[in-house]
């Protein structure tokens, strides 16, 4: 199963992020859908109305935000890790997924990419 990491710039500092993440009144904002999340590891989550479900595994914060994204139960786990890095345009956002099902790896690079990156940039960028 592949892997992904990217880096990604966000105008928002790391803090102010990390509660964009983390907050559901603030993921409602960006996302524009509805969402469960709680700053507690072993809890589920949801965003972008269910489109992305799974389990909260750990948090640093300010700084990292590790999950348990669900792919259906045959498939091994995939784990989400979000670090937060200060810089000088904002934050530096490391994506990283590993096992990430073949025949989702092109939806979920794009996902990444186009839809939850470029929602959190259009929401700090206005």
């Amino acid at each position: 199963m592949p892997d992904y990491k990217e880096y990604f710039i966000i105008a928002a500092e790391p803090d102010q992020l990390y509660k964009a993440l983390t907050t559901e009144t603030t993921l409602l904002l960006w996302t524009g859908a509805p969402a469960h999340m709680q700053e507690q590891p072993d809890t589920e989550f949801s965003l972008w109305d269910g489109d992305i479900v799974g389990r909260n595994v750990a948090f640093e914060p300010g700084k990292m935000i590790t999950q348990h994204w669900y792919f259906g139960e045959e498939n091994p786990e995939s784990i989400v890790t979000i670090k937060l890095h200060p810089h000088k345009q904002g934050t530096s956002m490391e994506v990283r997924q590993i096992n990430i099902p073949e025949e989702a790896y092109e939806d979920i690079v794009d996902g990444w990419r186009n839809v939850y990156v470029a929602s959190l940039r259009d929401f700090y960028e206005e």
